[in-house]
């Protein structure tokens, strides 16, 4: 459902998208992984129409048809079908959970604004905020401040956000980023949930989660794809290994090069919370994988406050 053709995004004299070609099927969780300043959170931003590119195209498939989104803004993309939640918690904190989601549904409509007009007749966007609560596991907190939820909670309502207005394509960058083990499964269970009705792109840093729960995984490398095939084979490419991987899958039979201990997650070696030494200069941005199939991507509906009180994930 969604497709890139030579994506490429270059600051100056560092190329963090190298000529990304990627596509994402219908119905397919797809998992983004990578060493710190790989191009992870470049790749969705120029996804998602936060950067332009520096070269090649962005499309998403619509009724058969292919539309392009590689000049689009963020509004555009957004009400095409592609939504997005955040590493950095993003929330109306002051605002109730319920009316987090219901603007973030509420925007999603092409004819939703209208002013002047008593928010309790928004009806039909109440519903599905409900709805969309319900499926997140948050509907019993709806008349709760969003600041007056718990760092996972706020995670699963990010979720929901990204939910409303019924996307074709999520894009999640590390929804489990600051989440406790306590509602790390909560947080799985969600995105297998959500994966049964929308094609998913996943950035996720726990090697167990990746590979437990994506139809394939695509990485990337000094923003370039390295691999892009099913779990089991990308845990035990060689080059996979070298880049990112560390000491993962050793204690599965899959051998593992590089150092790091075997603890069942990718060496962390220096640098920042990618798992892998960061690049010189720039931001974690990198490049989708060129991978077969229909394509399908998704940013978040825009809405929220950059809420940062205390839930800094860490870069993508």
């Amino acid at each position: 459902m969604l497709r890139t053709a030579g994506l490429t995004k270059r600051f100056g004299g560092l190329t963090a998208v190298d000529s990304v070609d990627f596509r994402l099927r219908e119905g397919e969780l797809c998992s983004l992984i990578g060493p710190n300043g790989a191009g992870k959170t470049t790749f969705f931003d120029l996804l998602t129409g936060t950067l332009e590119p520096t070269a090649g195209s962005i499309e998403l498939r619509r009724d058969d048809e292919w539309q392009s989104l590689t000049d689009a803004s963020p509004a555009e993309v957004a009400q095409a079908g592609i939504h997005r939640s955040y590493q950095i918690t993003n929330v109306f904190p002051e605002r109730t959970v319920l009316e987090n989601v219901r603007v973030a549904g509420q925007a999603a409509g092409p004819n939703a604004w209208k002013g002047w007009r008593n928010t309790d007749t928004f009806e039909t966007h109440i519903e599905e905020a409900h709805r969309v609560l319900d499926r997140v596991g948050l509907d019993s907190l709806a008349d709760r401040p969003a600041s007056a939820l718990s760092h996972g909670e706020k995670r699963q309502l990010e979720v929901g956000i990204a939910l409303a207005g019924d996307p074709d394509v999520l894009l999640l960058d590390e929804p489990n980023a600051g989440v406790s083990s306590e509602s790390v499964d909560d947080i799985i269970d969600l995105i297998a949930d959500v994966a049964r009705d929308h094609a998913v792109l996943l950035v996720e840093h726990n090697m167990d989660i990746v590979m437990n729960v994506s139809d394939r995984i695509v990485v990337l490398n000094q923003g370039a794809v390295i691999a892009d095939d099913e779990p089991a084979a990308v845990r035990d490419d060689p080059a996979v290994q070298r880049a990112y991987l560390g000491g993962y899958g050793e204690e599965k039979g899959s051998p593992a090069q590089g150092g790091g201990e075997d603890d069942g997650s990718p060496a962390r070696a220096g640098g920042e919370d990618d798992g892998s030494p960061a690049r010189a200069g720039g931001e974690d941005d990198g490049s989708p994988a060129q991978g077969g199939g229909e394509d399908e991507g998704s940013p978040a509906q825009g809405g929220g406050e950059d809420n940062q009180e205390g839930d800094v994930e860490g870069s993508a």
